[in-house]
C-alpha cells in the first residue's frame, strides 16, 4: 500500500502566507466638510428651510420703517396677505402632489373655475339644493383629475401635454356653459349662501381671519399627514424619485399615480368652493393666472420640479412669500411690474438653489 498523503508544496502553504500578509484595514480618506458643504447638506435634508428663511427675511425687510413706513407689519395687513394667497395656496397643494411624482398640471386653475361654475349653475340658476351642488362640483373636479390620470397612466402621454390639452378643454366647456357671464354675488346670497361660507371671517383685534385661510391650513396639514405618515405617501415620493426603481420594489406605480391625480382633483374642488367665498361671485374669467401662480408657489416652496424631493409645507411658505413680496412692494410705492420682476427672480433663484442642493445626492 502506498502512502497517498502529500506534503504541501511551498507555493501552497496558504496559512503561512496569510500570516505574512498585511493586516492593515482598508480606509478611505474622509474630507472634512467646509461651511458651504455643510450648508448644502443641511438644506438637502431640510428642503423647507430655504423658503422659511426667505419668508422670515422678507418680513424683516418690509417691516423696516424706511421701506414701507410702518404700514406692513400690522395685524390687518398680514391677515390680508393670508386672505389673498389662500386660494393659490390650496391650488399649490394640489399642484404639489403632481410635481412630487415628477409631473406637472397646467389645468388646475381651469378645473377649479369649471368646478365652481357647476356649483353655481346648479345651486343658483337651477335651484338645486346646495349640498347636491357641492357634490356635483367635487365630482367634476375629481373627474377632471381622473381624466388627466388616465391619459398619463393608460395612454402613457406626458403630463405636460395632457394637462395643457385639458386646460383648453375645461376652459371651453365652462365658457360654453356660462356664455362668459358671471353669477352675481347677490344671486348667490339669495339662492345658495352656503357657497360663500369660506368668505366669512372672525376678527382678532384688527386682523380678519377668513374661513378660507383656515381651510388652506387644514388642507396642508391633511396632505402632510398622508405624505409623511402613510405608505401611500412613501410611494408618491418613490415614484417621483425613480419610477422604474419603484416598480422593481413592487409599487403599483400606475395605480398610485391615478390616486394622486384624483386626490389633486379633490383638492381643486376644495379650492373651487373656497374661491366663491373669496371673490364673492363666480366668473369664468377669474383666476386667469392661477396655473402659473400655483407652480410659482411650489417652486419657491422648495419642491423639486424633477420630483421625489420636498415637503408639502414648502408651497404654503412659497405662496406666503409671493403674497409678502406683492404686499411689501406695493406698500413701498413700487409699480406692479416691479412685483412681477421680483417674483421672476425668486423663481430662477429657487430652481438654482434646488439644482445646487441636488448635487449632494448626485
Amino acid at each position: 500500500m502506498t502512502d497517498t498523503t502529500q506534503t504541501p508544496k511551498k507555493g501552497q502553504d496558504f496559512e503561512s502566507a496569510l500570516d505574512k500578509s498585511d493586516k492593515n484595514v482598508a480606509a478611505f480618506e474622509r474630507k472634512s466638510k467646509g461651511m458651504v458643504d455643510g450648508l448644502q447638506h443641511l438644506l438637502h435634508l431640510n428642503p423647507t428651510l430655504v423658503p422659511v428663511m426667505v419668508l422670515v427675511a422678507s418680513v424683516l425687510i418690509f417691516s423696516l420703517p424706511m421701506v414701507t413706513d410702518g404700514k406692513f407689519m400690522t395685524m390687518f395687513n398680514l391677515s390680508l396677505v393670508m386672505q389673498q394667497v389662500s386660494i393659490i395656496g390650496i391650488l399649490a397643494a394640489a399642484q404639489s402632489l403632481i410635481i412630487l411624482t415628477a409631473g406637472i398640471d397646467l389645468s388646475v386653475g381651469a378645473l377649479m373655475i369649471f368646478s365652481a361654475v357647476v356649483m353655481g349653475l346648479l345651486g343658483v340658476n337651477l335651484g338645486v339644493p346646495t349640498f347636491i351642488s357641492l357634490i356635483a362640483g367635487f365630482v367634476v373636479a375629481i373627474g377632471g383629475g381622473l381624466m388627466n390620470g388616465l391619459f398619463v397612466t393608460r395612454v402613457k402621454l406626458p403630463p405636460f401635454i395632457v394637462t395643457l390639452g385639458t386646460w383648453y378643454i375645461f376652459l371651453s366647456i365652462l365658457r360654453l356653459l356660462t356664455g362668459s357671464q358671471s353669477i352675481r354675488s347677490q344671486d348667490i346670497d339669495a339662492e345658495a349662501a352656503a357657497l360663500k361660507i369660506f368668505g366669512s371671517y372672525i376678527s382678532i383685534g384688527s386682523a380678519r381671519i377668513t374661513f378660507g385661510v383656515i381651510l388652506m391650513i387644514v388642507v396642508f396639514a391633511v396632505l402632510w399627514y398622508f405624505l409623511n405618515k402613510t405608505a401611500w405617501g412613501r410611494h408618491v415620493y418613490a415614484i417621483g424619485d425613480d419610477k422604474e426603481a419603484a416598480e422593481l420594489a413592487g409599487i403599483k406605480t400606475d395605480r398610485t399615480l391615478l390616486t394622486v391625480y384624483m386626490a389633486a382633483g379633490a383638492v381643486v374642488g376644495v379650492a373651487a368652493w373656497a374661491s366663491i367665498g373669496r371673490v364673492g361671485s363666480i366668473s369664468p374669467n377669474a383666476f386667469a393666472e392661477a396655473n402659473l401662480q400655483s407652480i410659482t408657489a411650489v417652486v419657491i416652496g422648495g419642491i423639486s420640479l424633477f420630483g421625489g424631493r420636498g415637503s408639502i409645507l414648502g408651497p404654503l411658505f412659497g405662496a406666503l412669500i409671493v403674497g409678502i413680496f406683492e404686499s411689501g412692494l406695493r406698500l413701498a410705492g413700487l409699480d406692479v411690474q416691479w412685483q412681477v420682476f421680483a417674483i421672476g427672480w425668486l423663481i430662477i433663484l429657487a430652481v438654482a438653489i434646488d439644482q445646487w442642493i441636488r448635487k449632494v445626492s448626485a
